[in-house]
């Protein structure tokens, strides 16, 4: 039997006390490790993989003992909400360890994307934490363009990821991602994708690649809250989106594979 799911909004956690409202903002802390997914009436995708890449970025930044970390995403995960669509966060301060409970943004199927690549702001590339505040200034530009996301590139101009999703690419029938020497966060639906693709024959590519190479390919934006978003417009420069041919197939078994959150 599941505790009671808890209401929208920030909750910190102690061994002591569990899981308890916070009032007000002023003791956060810098935010130190973030992690998110979408909640589908009571279903998710990878949330093993999640609890993994949390407790493990919670770790390399001297954050409380892996046992604790586990103990917290018990807890969490009991009181998640099993109707409705929730995107929660789970997150380490300087303070306290939190679940930030929130409602899902509209999910979308398509992406528009600036075809002007942008230099990479952040400190800790590897680590989904403490740069969300300068990649939601990146997405705000990119607005003003007309355009719901923005490609980080590197100071030779090879594509990284977005502000918020990971970038993949079709080259003839070949499914291409930045190579893993690069700056790019491990991201949960592509290790999910990439996975795939090996249990069904599709050949993948590390490739280095800059904007102008992606012209005319079908190019997809992933994450954990949209899943697979094939980009259908460039915007503010000559970039041509190809047609998503392939996107729909996997982006149909994307939701097959959401599975019931676990019961206590």
């Amino acid at each position: 039997m599941t505790r009671p799911a808890v209401a929208e909004g920030v909750w910190a956690w102690s061994p002591a006390a569990g899981l308890r409202p916070v009032e007000g903002t002023a003791a956060e802390g810098p935010l130190l490790v973030a992690d998110s997914w979408l909640v589908h009436d009571g279903r998710v995708r990878g949330l093993e993989r999640h609890r993994e890449r949390f407790v493990r970025s919670c770790g390399e930044c001297a954050g409380p003992p892996s046992y604790r970390m586990l103990e917290f995403w018990q807890a969490m995960t009991d009181v998640l909400p099993r109707r409705g669509e929730w995107f929660p966060r789970v997150e380490l301060t300087t303070r306290h360890v939190r679940l930030r409970l929130r409602p899902a943004p509209p999910l979308g199927t398509e992406v528009r994307v600036l075809a002007a690549g942008q230099a990479d702001p952040r400190t800790v590339p590897r680590r989904k934490g403490p740069d969300l505040d300068v990649l939601a200034a990146v997405r705000t530009r990119a607005s003003v363009d007309g355009a719901d996301e923005a490609v980080l590139v590197d100071p030779t101009g090879v594509v990284l990821e977005t502000a918020t999703a990971s970038v993949l690419w079709w080259e003839d029938d070949t499914l291409c991602l930045p190579s893993p020497r690069l700056p790019v966060l491990p991201g949960v639906t592509v290790a999910l994708i990439q996975e795939r693709a090996l249990h069904t024959g599709v050949r993948i590519a590390h490739r280095e690649r800059t904007l102008p190479e992606l012209d005319g390919r079908e190019v997809w934006l992933v994450n954990a809250l949209h899943g697979i978003r094939p980009v259908t417009e460039w915007t503010g420069g000559p970039l041509k989106a190809a047609p998503a041919e392939r996107a729909p197939e996997w982006r149909a078994w994307l939701d097959d594979i959401m599975e019931p959150l676990p019961e206590k």
